[in-house]
């Protein structure tokens, strides 16, 4: 119950329902706050205790100052939490431990239970296998059920053991367009009240619910699973920055293209802990799936949110997927009592402003290796020739490759060349080259929900087809949509043939490539590549594209829309650029320009218009629970307890608990810590976190082959998340990392002092060592470290490997976070200084003075970092608000949420 201190507590009549609601008004200073605050206002006064959140949160929050830096911290309490199986495997596993550790301790094991609803989709273990057939997406599930049997039946128990936690099964959808089109409530209601819905997500692209108003955002699974459990998430009262639309987009400009480009402005402008909120007429005129493709980005810029408010357009969105009526009614009058209804002309109280006029957006894709460096479309293959010798070792100043002397330099056009004639399984030969389009991919959740850019690219297929022009036969081109629905559209407006006909074949719903579930590329593909270190491309629909990601023969990735992902199928190569060059010739030998089979808006909007309706949505999630008969017919245990199976390779007991006490350990002080990486700038979670393909020569893929799994069966390290053996060898060893103690390498590599000399090793071969002579390790870092993905893993592997410490220039929200929650220390360097400027190599012993403080519940500002090489400096403590400081003394946020239930 609410302490209800600005009586705040009021009725709001619906229909025939009646539900209580805590009414804004009631707060001095509300009517002028942006959205995405007087929904943290309202969660602060129903869930006001006197204790962990006051009368005073409230104030301070109705008196926000747009200008003030984030100082007062809050507790906001989420409605529910969302979860991918990736990262949601993990937050079951750590449950069902919880449940024997709160046993060995005394407590009562039915306690740990989601507190708050809990839901979970199975979208990230489908790979793209096989392609290009018409039972490419049997195959592909066939091979994800024998994958991830254990998995599956670990999560089918979940859904039977734990209350208010619900599983969709595999082949429905991606998370967030299943969230968007079916979970999300936009207003909640339980227990008779009825509150804005809002969430935190297992996944950093939970933000794609923004869109239609639910504030909601991307955490570490421990901070998701301490959310389930009943603990508020802890955070500064943020920056809002706000962002107009004004305009409409042209014709021939897309949702990608506008994403693109607001990806540019809000990283140049630096939204890193802040939410964006849009507002503005252009809002009104921007349609709710284009604002969710916006909302989905929001990690692109570094926000925390990038929210839309409710309008017309979102009841529009409700209906359309088979929202009751009663449930579209709530939402108008909760709406239009609070002040969350959008005012197009109303100028909020904002931080910062940005605007952008909608009408000057042009066609563009991003890339090679971040999706914030748009590229206009008409400059791509002049982009592309400048990029790709970053990526050719052996280029000369005249652009020509340096080759044996038994054969001959090229260079094409500028652009170093080096053709390798490659011989398809059907006898047909043509020649690869740097540049080559070898992953041309539908994926993502960013633009799989979207019908209009869908559409367009189905249209963008028939026009090829009806040109006589097919995807060049070294691409691999697939499709992986969001959800049941936009195949059911496909076909019943006849445009599934054409995607099939070019090579399009369904692969699975899923995010696929986007997530670096690409599969494998054609042998002879991989083979030309890699033996004559070709720099090849994807293009794909997503919102992902760093280095190492999408597939490991494949170094230059770029995001486009769906419908330029079909015309780089044709063109076959960035160097083509589509906006001239033609794409292939028609029956008659004619050339075919990209402009000749681009579709019309008004082409577009008719299919949209007759093929999509309620009852495809209704169907599709009339029982997205229940799972297919091969869902329904994994065995699974039975009991409050999992029954943990010592051999499994996919699930295992973590050691978190082990060993633990009622009352935690003083914090310590760190004393003789070596370093395990030393990194540059723009380390990404991608680079720190397991993920991709298992290589057999790896630490993963030795522990693989020592248990008996065969080399066709190791699988990602995504789908091996709940086995923390597989994830601590695969921490930090991502293809293209560069770790400065170990110049040379590539990889998951380091440098091992506790031997004569300090050889080159595997990161986790040298922790074991580390860990075993009893010596804490540090990772030394440059800006925006942890940027990227909410990867729980990426903090997890960095705890388990024995790091105590990370000291780094500058880090990204989430991934500090997380290290917290593992009990890992943020540091930071002093401001303007680096490892550079201070002359560390990483071969020196770092201790770290003045954590101890932290025993006497206070959080000291800096701490005295010495090296043994005489090295002084004041490091930053980047704990920053009093929850995180009682997650470190804890040693973590599972060990602190645990004691604090035994204690209830």
């Amino acid at each position: 119950m609410s302490a209800n201190s600005f009586d705040a507590r009021s009725t709001l009549q619906v229909g025939d329902e009646s539900y209580e609601i805590f009414r804004l008004d009631k707060v001095e200073g509300s009517a002028r706050l942006p959205y995405s605050l007087k929904v943290l206002l309202e969660n602060l006064l129903r869930t006001e205790d006197g204790a962990n959140i006051t009368a005073d949160h409230i104030r301070a929050l109705g008196g926000w100052d747009s200008q003030a830096q984030p100082s007062q911290e809050i507790q906001f309490t989420p409605a529910r939490v969302i979860m991918q199986d990736f990262t949601g495997v993990p937050c079951v596993v750590d449950l069902a431990t919880m449940r024997e550790a709160v046993k060995e301790l005394g407590g009562d094991a039915a306690k740990i239970n989601p507190l708050a609803p809990a839901e979970l989709v199975i979208d990230h273990s489908v790979i793209a296998d096989k392609f290009g057939t018409n039972d490419a997406f049997k195959q592909n599930v066939d091979l994800e059920y024998g994958r991830n049997k254990e998995r599956y039946q670990f999560l089918r128990w979940g859904q039977t053991a734990f209350d208010e936690f619900k599983v969709v099964p595999p082949g429905t959808g991606i998370v967030h367009q299943v969230n968007i089109e079916h979970l999300a409530r936009v207003v909640m209601t339980r227990d008779g009240k009825a509150y804005p819905d809002t969430l935190v997500g297992t996944d950093s692209h939970t933000t794609m619910v923004n869109g239609l108003g639910v504030l909601g955002w991307g955490v570490g699974g421990i901070e998701a699973e301490a959310a389930m459990l009943g603990q508020p998430v802890s955070m500064l009262i943020p920056r809002v920055v706000g962002f107009k639309l004004t305009g409409e987009l042209t014709p021939g400009t897309t949702a990608t293209d506008l994403v693109l480009t607001i990806t540019e402005m809000l990283r140049k402008h630096g939204v890193v802990g802040k939410f964006v909120e849009f507002y503005g007429e252009g809002v009104a005129a921007t349609s709710l799936a284009n604002r969710a493709t916006i909302g989905n980005m929001s990690p692109e810029f570094g926000s925390t949110a990038a929210i839309f408010p409710i309008d017309d357009e979102t009841l529009n969105y409700m209906r359309l997927t088979g929202r009751s009526d009663q449930q579209v009614a709530l939402v108008e009058a909760y709406a239009k009592q609070q002040g969350l209804w959008l005012d197009p002309k109303a100028e909020p109280d904002f931080s910062e402003k940005l605007e952008l006029d909608l009408s000057t957006v042009v066609p563009s894709i991003a890339g090679p290796k971040r999706p914030q460096d748009r590229i206009v479309l008409a400059n791509a293959a002049e982009q592309f020739k400048q990029d790709v010798r970053n990526y050719v070792d052996s280029v000369d100043e005249a652009g020509q490759e340096s080759f044996p002397a038994s054969d001959a330099p090229a260079v094409t056009n500028g652009v170093p060349s080096n053709p390798v004639p490659v011989t398809a399984p059907d006898g047909t030969t043509y020649e690869l080259d740097h540049g080559a389009v070898t992953v041309a991919a539908i994926t993502s959740c960013t633009n799989t929900s979207n019908p209009y850019v869908m559409v367009a690219a189905a249209l963008v297929a028939k026009k090829a087809v009806e040109k006589g022009l097919t995807r060049k036969p070294w691409v691999k081109t697939t499709l992986a949509p969001g959800s049941k629905v936009v195949t059911d559209y496909f076909e019943k407006s006849g445009l599934t043939p054409y995607l099939d006909k070019v090579g399009f074949n369904l692969v699975g719903y899923g995010c696929t490539t986007c997530i670096g579930n690409s599969g494998p590329l054609p042998d002879e593909v991989s083979k030309a590549v890699n033996d004559h270190d070709l720099a090849v491309t994807s293009v794909l629909s997503g919102n992902r594209n760093f280095e190492g990601r999408i597939n490991p023969d494949v170094k230059m990735n770029y995001l486009a829309s769906p419908p330029l992902v079909v015309a780089y199928a044709l063109a076959g190569s960035m160097k083509v650029d589509i906006t001239k060059d033609a794409l292939g010739a028609d029956q008659d030998g004619n050339p075919v320009y990209l402009k000749d089979i681009w579709p019309t808006e008004a082409e577009v909007n008719e299919v949209v218009a007759s093929a999509i309706g309620e009852d495809m949505f209704t169907k599709s999630y009339s029982d997205v629970f229940a799972g297919d008969a091969q869902w329904q017919a994994l065995p699974i245990p039975t009991g409050d307890t999992f029954e943990w199976d010592t051999e499994s390779t996919y699930v295992r007991k973590p050691p978190y608990f082990e060993g633990m006490q009622m009352d935690p350990a003083p914090v310590e002080d760190i004393s003789g810590a070596r370093v395990l990486a030393k990194l540059g700038d723009s380390v990404t979670t991608d680079h720190i976190s397991p993920a991709g393909a298992i290589k057999a020569d790896t630490p993963a893929g030795k522990y693989l082959t020592e248990h008996g799994v065969e080399r066709r069966d190791f699988n990602s390290y995504g789908s091996r998340r709940g086995n923390h053996e597989i994830m601590i060898r695969g921490t930090f060893a991502n293809i293209r990392l560069r770790n400065q103690i170990a110049p040379g390498t590539e990889g998951g590599y380091t440098r091992d002092f506790t031997q004569a000399d300090g050889p080159v090793s595997f990161i986790y071969d040298a922790s074991r060592n580390y860990i075993e002579q009893n010596i804490p390790l540090v990772v030394l870092a440059g800006k925006e470290y942890g940027s990227g993905s909410s990867r729980d893993w990426a903090a997890k592997g960095t705890a388990l490997l024995g790091v105590k410490a990370v000291i780094a220039e500058s880090y990204e929200r989430i991934h500090r976070s997380n290290l917290i929650g593992m009990g890992v220390l943020p540091l930071q360097f002093p401001e303007g200084q680096s490892a550079s400027s201070l002359g560390l190599t990483g071969e020196e012993a770092f201790s770290v003075a003045g954590v101890t403080e932290l025993n006497d519940g206070t959080t000291p500002r800096t701490v005295k970092v010495t090296t043994d090489t005489g090295v002084e400096f004041d490091a930053v403590v980047r704990i920053d608000t009093p929850g995180e400081a009682d997650y470190y003394r804890n040693g973590g946020i599972l060990q602190y949420v645990l004691r604090s239930l035994i204690r209830k």
